[in-house]
């Protein structure tokens, strides 16, 4: 009865999790640590519920692409085209010194070169799906950080690719045709993914169009998700992780016009199998591993958070991040990931680490897995907190020339704008056109050369920090207006410009209905809501359609309004 100890085993993983991240939410505890808890608790280790790990694991790996392919579906090729600096630069610098600094310090404590190596290849990859689903969570994806997290992810998920291909010369094995090998794993590499990326331009829309007209749920259903498995089978088929061709499935959906059906219908099956993943992480922990070396794994566990954190900090500082970008991301990216396990498994039964490493580097590895979800939730905290440090706080200074300081110290009752995408941009045109001054801060660089090249007065700076608020001229500004893609850094900021200048009014974009309280709550004069301002236009677009009265649309338009206002007010 195979089929009914495969369920039986379901049933108490689905039993542990509800119970466990229910206890979890109650203490406000991060769900995701909640799930690896329970994998700990059912695992051959635990409680010993589940004595067979390996009859979770398909359904686990289902979990990884489901999510990383909604991942991919929150963006497009356009988008994705915007990340490739971060992706190439960010991600070649944190691989690459990662890789450097783990080997040396391996070699330091006398570990051969080939096993040091292998060592680098597993500390410079970071979890993925753990990273990933808790900017999701948090609504971070499209934020400073979250783009470079992104991109050095990105990154890391194909640098997979020459790591595999490298470890049979690591382990000594015979490889005949090394560089023949080499040529063809990546031709097919290429091959693949320019096929993908054709079939998402060309096939797929019209695939999906095809399908649409039938108006059969479930075909759609059944073709959202053909695309999402087979082009991930296709990409890993070529070497690649199961991440990225999870990932690029999702781009391919992402350029239709169903990507909102396809990631309500799937949002159900993502969730549960996503959960299952961070179980069967948990089921890896042997606490008689840990407590028989204790000591040796605290060593390697804070070496690899503070190394890691250290790495991704110079790599975003490399990159002319902010302060606040740049701690963000290396608490983000401080663990070893999910596909270092892939790497360490395809060493088995080799001799080539030495087995007391490789057990402390497994339980270090989910280890710094499970402090990740809470160390993500205080990074805005720590970011805030650090951001006060005289000495660190000269990090976080705009960049301005002599003409400029001139320019900002004659302005009075100016708008200070807080970011310059799209809204930022036309504000400044609207300010400009009517004769109003105006200054513009972001810490994206290109954001601010492109201003500058328009003939805008705007810097390179964090809105967060007091120093460049001051800078800035805010106590003389009449209005702040915060239009930043990070909900946590537009709180921050509106309580650090309110203790500048407690007269000054503040205006904050936000996306999502549920942070409109909190930056109230600091402060805020007015919050306008991406979710809220939808509504209002949908709906007037809707009885504007239907003929009713302009009058009684304004009207409908004003409770929607008041009801989000009600709905969001702090306390």
């Amino acid at each position: 009865m195979y089929e009914l100890a495969y369920l039986q085993d379901l049933v108490i993983i689905l039993i542990f999790g509800v119970i466990i991240v229910t206890i979890f939410h109650k203490l406000k505890l991060p769900a995701i640590a909640g799930f690896i808890f329970s994998g700990v608790l059912v695992g051959p280790e635990g409680l010993g519920l589940i004595g067979d790990i390996h009859k979770v694991e398909i359904l686990a790996e289902l979990g990884v692409a489901l999510l990383l392919f909604s991942i991919g579906l929150e963006f497009s090729l356009a988008k994705l085209k915007r990340l490739w600096k971060l992706v190439v630069a960010g991600g070649a610098l944190q691989v690459g010194l990662s890789i450097i600094i783990a080997f040396a310090i391996s070699r330091f404590f006398g570990v051969p070169h080939n096993s040091a190596i292998f060592v680098g290849f597993l500390i410079a990859l970071s979890s993925t799906a753990i990273v990933m689903r808790g900017l999701q969570q948090r609504g971070e994806i499209d934020a400073p950080h979250g783009r470079l997290i992104l991109g050095i992810l990105i990154f890391q998920d194909f640098s997979v690719i020459p790591m595999m291909l490298t470890i049979p010369i690591l382990i000594g094995a015979e490889v005949p045709t090394k560089d023949s090998a080499y040529l063809f794993t990546f031709l097919q590499a290429i091959g693949i993914i320019t096929a993908v990326l054709f079939a998402a331009l060309v096939i797929v829309p019209r695939i999906l169009n095809f399908v649409a007209k039938t108006r059969q749920r479930q075909l759609f259903i059944l073709t959202v998700f053909l695309i999402c498995i087979g082009t991930a089978w296709l990409i890993t088929s070529s070497g690649a992780s199961l991440a990225i061709g999870a990932f690029l499935a999702g781009l391919i959906v992402a350029g239709s016009e169903y990507r909102h059906q396809a990631m309500s219908d799937l949002l159900s099956f993502r969730e549960v199998f996503s959960s299952i993943f961070f179980v069967s992480i948990g089921m890896l922990l042997n606490p008689t591993v840990i407590m028989e070396n204790i000591f040796v794994i605290v060593v390697i566990l804070v070496a690899i958070l503070i190394g890691k954190f250290l790495i991704v900090f110079i790599t975003a500082k490399i990159m002319q991040m902010s302060l606040r970008v740049c701690l963000m991301a290396a608490v983000a990216l401080a663990q070893i990931g999910e596909f270092s396990f892939v790497l360490l498994f395809a060493v088995q039964g080799n001799d080539f680490i030495d087995k007391t490493l490789e057990s402390s580097l497994i339980s270090a590895a989910i280890l710094s897995m499970f402090i990740t979800p809470f160390a993500m939730s205080l990074g805005p905290r720590l970011a805030a907190g650090i951001g006060k440090l005289p000495r660190l706080n000269k990090l976080l200074e705009v960049r301005m020339t002599e003409d400029a300081v001139d320019a900002v110290s004659t302005m009075h009752n100016h708008i200070i704008i807080g970011g310059y995408g799209f809204a930022g941009r036309e504000l400044s045109i609207a300010l400009e056109d009517i004769g109003i001054p105006h200054v513009i801060v972001d810490i994206n660089i290109e954001n601010t050369r492109k201003a500058s090249k328009e003939g805008k007065t705007a810097f390179f700076g964090d809105v967060t920090s007091p120093d460049v608020l001051t800078k800035l001229g805010v106590e003389h500004a009449s209005e702040l207006v915060l239009l930043v893609n990070d909900p946590n850094a537009a709180e921050q900021a509106v309580r650090v410009a309110k203790k500048c200048s407690p007269n000054l009014h503040i205006v904050v974009r936000t996306h999502y209905l549920i942070d409109i309280g909190p930056i109230l709550a600091a402060g805020a004069d007015d919050v306008v809501s991406a979710e809220q301002e939808a509504a209002v236009e949908i709906t007037s677009l809707v009885l504007n359609r239907h003929k009713i009265p302009t009058q009684q649309i304004i009207e409908k338009s004003q409770q929607i309004r008041c009801q989000t206002e009600e709905d969001s007010s702090p306390g």
